[in-house]
């Protein structure tokens, strides 16, 4: 058995329309601000300094030049909030005293929420249970729990309930699902789905992992969160897959991919920063989105920076319904003595090339980062190891498939 020792920042959540994201006013974080002693005056870089976002006017346009194509409008998609959730009141009759079965008024799950704590679930698995029922209304629903061994000495308690309605037309079911080995891997998880009536469906699924790492043998964090929905009454849609890693020296991961539709228009999002710990840093967003007509239009930028020292650099771009294309690439390089270089240019005839007096701000550290994940992991690093029997040797292997399997639903509705 392999005990680890845990030493004691929530993922930012980004719009899906074609938008920028916004900062955090109530989130701390480390900012490294480089200034040069001997020079003049310095201007402050016009920018938003959050984790995965950079706003349009951060990049460095120094010419008065009119651009003549127009960048498209922000793309409509019905809000999280409205998106087949106004129908949850027909679609969960259970959510009411007189049913005395598990009841779960759950409905779709919200788009740009990120990766929830382990206390926002709720997880608690149940001991010994089978049961089922029939509802005064006519809905039935379920309740059973179970315990799974596979190598390495891997348990798996887990615990699943469901219910449908009368007719067959409403249905949702959730599993939780707890892990443990001799090596010391540990995993909570959830996964969830539901569809109604009218053809709604959803499925949500989050994974949280400590683990050693076998290279490193450093104690390692990971949380996952993969959402979808799909309308049933109009060709609607959504999927976002969100992801962060963490070691104990302060390396860190985290990034998301996300996908949306809503009848002609589609649009996709991904991002992603990296931390090794040692204060370099490395940041992308890449952001695009079309219509069934053939119009298109972007928006992406990457930075790097280490002591004080990086780069930035990003393309703004659109296509026309009659296909031609504009766009406006930038950059700019930071020396770490107070002068920027900045650059670029555009299809419409802009360009630019200076060296300018101007700080320097980056974030060095994730504003979450280990000490924050294990304060938030209590129930994760709770469970207790399997002991390994004398004279056994376990070959971990944390990323294989090869666990027990644990109910599943067929059903999934797949991404748009």
């Amino acid at each position: 058995m392999t005990e680890f020792s845990i030493t004691a920042s929530n993922t930012p959540a980004f719009g899906l329309r074609m938008r920028r994201p916004e900062v955090d006013s109530v989130r701390l974080r480390r900012r490294v601000l480089v200034r040069c002693c001997c020079s003049g005056k310095v201007t402050p870089i016009r920018r938003i300094a959050t984790g995965s976002g950079r706003n349009a006017e951060d990049r460095p346009v120094e010419l008065n030049q009119k651009v003549g194509i127009q960048a498209a409008p922000a793309l409509p998609f019905a809000s999280s909030q409205s998106l087949m959730s106004s129908r949850q009141d027909t679609f969960f009759p259970r959510c009411t005293p007189k049913n005395p079965g598990p009841q779960s008024c759950d409905g779709p799950p919200k788009r740009d929420t990120g990766i929830a704590n382990e206390k926002d679930w709720g997880i608690s698995l149940n001991e010994h249970v089978n049961e089922s029922g029939v509802n005064v209304d006519g809905s039935t629903w379920y309740r059973e729990s179970g315990e799974d061994f596979g190598e390495n000495g891997l348990r798996c308690r887990w615990s699943k309930m469901g219910g449908q309605s009368q007719d067959g037309s409403s249905e949702w079911k959730e599993t939780w699902w707890e892990k443990s080995d001799w090596s010391g891997y540990k995993e909570l998880g959830v996964e969830k789905s539901g569809r109604n009536s009218e053809g709604d469906s959803w499925w949500e699924t989050w994974r949280e992992v400590l683990y050693q790492d076998e290279w490193s043998n450093l104690a390692r964090i990971e949380r996952s969160a993969t959402k979808q929905a799909k309308s049933g009454t109009e060709n609607a849609g959504w999927y976002e897959n969100w992801w962060e890693k963490y070691d104990a020296k302060g390396w860190t991961e985290k990034g998301a991919h996300k996908y949306g539709r809503l009848n002609e228009q589609s649009w996709w999002e991904k991002w992603g920063e990296h931390y090794d710990g040692r204060g370099s840093v490395l940041k992308w967003t890449d952001k695009w989105a079309e219509t069934e007509f053939g119009i298109k239009w972007g928006d992406k930028w990457e930075e790097k920076f280490f002591s004080g020292i990086g780069s930035r650099q990003g393309e703004t771009w659109h296509v026309s319904l009659t296909g031609e294309r504009w766009s406006r690439t930038w950059g700019e390089e930071h020396f770490g003595n107070g002068k920027v270089h900045k650059y670029g240019k555009s299809t419409a005839g802009e360009s630019w090339d200076i060296v300018v007096d101007e700080e320097t701000y980056y974030e060095a550290e994730p504003h979450y980062g280990w000490a924050d994940v294990v304060g938030d992991s209590s129930q994760l690093l709770s469970i207790q190891p399997q002991e390994k029997p004398p004279g056994v040797y376990s070959y971990p292997d944390f990323k294989s498939s090869s666990a027990p399997s644990l109910p599943k639903n067929d059903d999934n509705p797949s991404p748009p």
